[in-house]
């Protein structure tokens, strides 16, 4: 039987294609996975440059940019939680990550919303799952309580990196404990 050329071609572009099969949240359902029912605000930030040097000094991670997007969840006056949107290149694609923190400043729940390399190399959620209550302590570290990605390292590293960057520019921006709930 002769295989048509466009059959071929089709076949070709389809394993060429990462993760099409896969059902990821829009950035809206992850965060209604982790603040059901909350009420969020989108609270646009510019970083000074003061600000920036200290994000990237308590997490011990780049951090480039300036211009941060945080969504703050609330019931009434209470803060239940932060979420940040962190998108980065894992190896040669990018990947958007939602790091959720609590008021204390623990991760609550991490979700990939976006993954454009191989789906191979995803993490799938029981290894996010380490994340969770994790703070920004040497302990967050594939070195130290998180387990590496057998086949992931470089997805592995790129969430504990977002999970670090985001904790950090919690505690720039949001002082745990203040009496105001952490305004920035």
């Amino acid at each position: 039987m002769k295989s048509s050329p466009l059959l071929l071609a089709a076949v070709v572009l389809m394993l060429g294609v990462p993760a099409l099969g896969v059902d990821r949240p829009s950035q809206a359902a992850a965060l209604a996975l982790v603040f059901p029912g909350a009420e969020l605000t989108r609270r646009e930030v510019f970083l000074t440059d003061a600000q920036l040097e200290q994000a990237r000094s308590v997490s011990n991670v780049e951090v480039k940019s300036k211009y941060v997007v945080v969504y703050e969840a609330r019931q009434g006056a209470a803060l239940l939680g932060v979420a940040l949107f962190d998108t980065h290149v894992v190896r040669t694609a990018p990947e958007t990550v939602m790091v959720a923190i609590s008021p204390a400043g623990a991760v609550l729940r991490v979700e990939v919303v976006q993954f454009r390399e191989p789906e191979d190399y995803a993490a799938p959620e029981r290894w996010t799952k380490q994340l969770v209550g994790q703070t920004l302590s040497p302990k967050l570290s594939l070195k130290a309580d998180i387990k590496p990605l057998s086949g992931a390292s470089l997805t592995a590293q790129s969430l504990v990196d977002a999970s670090r960057r985001a904790l950090g520019l919690f505690q720039v921006l949001h002082l745990a404990g203040a009496p105001d709930g952490g305004q920035p």
